[in-house]
């Protein structure tokens, strides 16, 4: 049994050559997806032999599952990555081992993933091991239809592997900061939306997505403003993030509480009325009572001459 590897790219000029370089070393069958990158990955993919597409962007839900609905792949699995996502040597030996015993009654395998931050690998603060569906036999999941935090769907049965695939992050601050800013849009529309988007439902008891669904919802029901405190105090203290180094702080502080807070504080200005200008309300513009203007007189300075003031005649 073998299987097709997808990858989704866009201006991944530094990273895509590890990532295709590891997925070849698991399959003979990789396909790329661009979205019109303007950094010289189009070129790069042209050089490497791969079979590559283009295809404008419209979000991550509607990418992918173009991607399974119209790639012709050569094998009945496939196994989808994104550009910075690089397997670790031993995810390669461990799908090579299973390409040869390759269990029965299995739809679908949840593998970790391992973010990789400043050159860093953060294995504290809850944040490894974090299953993701990525390897499924085709027909048997698709993306759910959010903005934003979207999660492949298994119709099926599902296990777990052991190794991990490395995230590895290597867009600048200034650019990660950036992407986060409208991603943070994206997720204060898909909670405005409620549950009408999420095709995950929330189960503790569940399979790791459904698990990590359960977990987010629970933080949601926390009060805004506040949750993102309480959040980086958990992954930071009491999930051992300051084990992480520098990367994990400065991990901790943008991911768990500048985004957090950020999407809270467009959720506060999303629930402000939007109304046309009006004047001051009558309170704020309230004449002085002639008692308040006796006070405020004793600490009246007079000004000189020539300051507004009319001289002595």
């Amino acid at each position: 049994m073998s299987f097709s590897v997808v990858i989704l790219t866009f201006n991944s000029v530094d990273v895509i050559a590890d990532t295709i370089a590891r997925a070849a070393l698991v399959s003979d069958d990789i396909h790329v997806v661009d979205s019109f990158s303007t950094d010289g990955t189009a070129e790069l993919l042209r050089s490497m032999g791969v079979n590559w597409s283009q295809r404008a962007f419209v979000n991550y839900a509607d990418q992918r599952n173009w991607a399974i609905d119209r790639l012709e792949l050569k094998y009945l699995w496939q196994f989808h990555l994104d550009a910075d996502e690089i397997l670790s040597l031993d995810l390669v030996d461990e799908l090579n081992a299973l390409k040869i015993n390759w269990p029965p009654n299995v739809d679908g395998f949840f593998i970790r993933r391992l973010t990789r931050f400043l050159g860093r690998d953060l294995f504290h603060g809850g944040y490894y091991p974090n299953y993701h569906m990525r390897l499924f036999r085709s027909g048997c999941a698709r993306v759910e239809d959010r903005r934003y935090d979207q999660h492949f769907v298994l119709s099926g049965r599902g296990r777990r592997l052991k190794a991990p695939f490395v995230d590895d992050h290597r867009a600048t601050l200034t650019e990660w900061v950036a992407r986060h800013n409208k991603w943070s849009n994206f997720e204060v529309d898909d909670l405005a939306a409620g549950d009408s988007t999420a095709s995950i439902r929330p189960n503790l008891s569940g399979n790791p997505v459904e698990k990590a669904r359960y977990r987010k919802n629970a933080y949601y029901k926390a009060p805004y403003l506040i949750r993102p405190f309480l959040l980086f105090f958990y992954k930071y203290v009491v999930r051992l993030g300051f084990l992480d180094g520098i990367p994990g702080l400065i991990y901790c502080v943008l991911q768990c509480f500048w985004y957090r807070f950020l999407v809270d504080a467009k959720l506060y200005e999303h629930r402000l009325p939007h109304t046309a200008f009006t004047e001051p309300s009558r309170l704020s513009r309230k004449a002085l009572s002639p008692a308040e203007i006796s006070i405020l007189a004793r600490f009246a300075v007079p000004l000189p001459v020539g300051h507004g003031s009319r001289a002595p005649v």
